[in-house]
């Protein structure tokens, strides 16, 4: 009898084994830290009303079509898939021990990484960024989607597939970090990136997010418009349409 258990034991250990085994080695294998993608869609700058007073605005609107965009996330060393958590409050009207009751939920901050080219033109992008926050002439701050933005991180596989992503929505550069220089041995430059952002979706199963309200009143007040206008055409002519 003790053979047998021990017989068994070491066949279901051995198998278990089989299974991981396989799963580092088959074409799908385990998500890995080193294997991912960034793409960062920055504001023009343009969406609000002040395109005429802010001087940084036509600088970030050339960004995208002089490639600086794709370069700098060509150049991010380390980002993070963002967390989520349930706020919650306690439900003291039970009987017996309290619930936790779902009230909402929030989102963390992200932390990131970009190593540096010779000409700063990282740095100078997330600068640039920031100040279509504010005026750095008068010291005004801006229209809110004028320095809004969005960002999608993708998990890949082995064979640089993209397996899971996210989108990151009205997403701006909160904190560039100071950058320290030494006179000792010379290392890549790096600047830290704190993101950030009113919330985030899952692009493999929530991949349409609502529209900002002022675009949703612009639908509502054009298609109110356009209804009006057919209903006043007469009867005959709108069969035409």
């Amino acid at each position: 009898m003790a053979f047998q258990l021990k017989s068994i034991l070491e066949t279901t250990a051995f198998t278990f084994l089989n299974e991981i085994l396989a799963e580092y080695s088959s074409k799908d294998g385990f998500a890995r830290t080193n294997r991912w993608e960034i793409l960062i869609t920055p504001p023009t700058g343009y969406r609000g009303n002040n395109q005429s007073s802010n001087i940084f605005a036509p600088i970030m609107g050339q960004n995208t079509g002089e490639g600086v965009t794709q370069k700098v996330g060509l150049m991010c060393e380390a980002f993070s898939f963002p967390g989520r958590n349930l706020t919650t409050t306690p439900d003291s009207n039970l009987y017996g021990p309290e619930r936790e009751m779902v009230d909402g939920y929030t989102f963390g901050d992200i932390s990131s990484t970009f190593r540096l080219s010779s000409d700063m033109k990282e740095k100078q992008f997330f600068d640039t960024w920031q100040r279509l926050a504010y005026n750095p002439q008068d010291f005004s701050i801006g229209y809110y989607y004028d320095y809004v933005g969005e960002i999608r991180l993708y998990q890949l596989d082995e064979q640089d597939r993209r397996r899971y992503g996210i989108k990151l929505l009205e997403c701006f550069p909160k904190t560039v970090d100071q950058m320290a220089v030494t006179q000792g041995a010379g290392d890549l430059q790096r600047v830290n990136v704190t993101w950030a952002y009113r919330y985030w979706l899952s692009l493999v199963d929530e991949p349409n997010a609502p529209k900002p309200l002022e675009d949703r009143l612009a639908e509502i007040a054009i298609n109110t418009v356009s209804k009006n206008i057919f209903n006043n055409i007469p009867s005959v002519v709108r069969k035409l349409f």
